[in-house]
């Protein structure tokens, strides 16, 4: 059985996809969430271990519940 990516390089995939698929810049969607730029990224690349209030952030940014956020994972 392949061994699945780390949790934290899935959901900074998902991020970037969703944030992509909402027509968010990096630079824009951070604002959004009133996060660094650069701390998007590192979620963005799977280097960031979130705290809890920074992932509801980014879910009600994208307009959906963190479980709809977590789907897939």
């Amino acid at each position: 059985m392949a061994k699945q990516a780390d949790i934290l390089v899935r959901f900074g995939l998902r991020v970037r996809r969703l944030r992509q698929e909402q027509g968010y810049s990096q630079e824009s969607f951070a604002y959004a969430c009133e996060l660094d730029r650069t701390y998007v990224g590192g979620i963005e690349r799977g280097e960031r271990n979130l705290a809890l209030r920074n992932i509801e952030r980014i879910a009600n940014t994208l307009g959906i519940s963190i479980s709809e956020l977590m789907e897939g994972l």
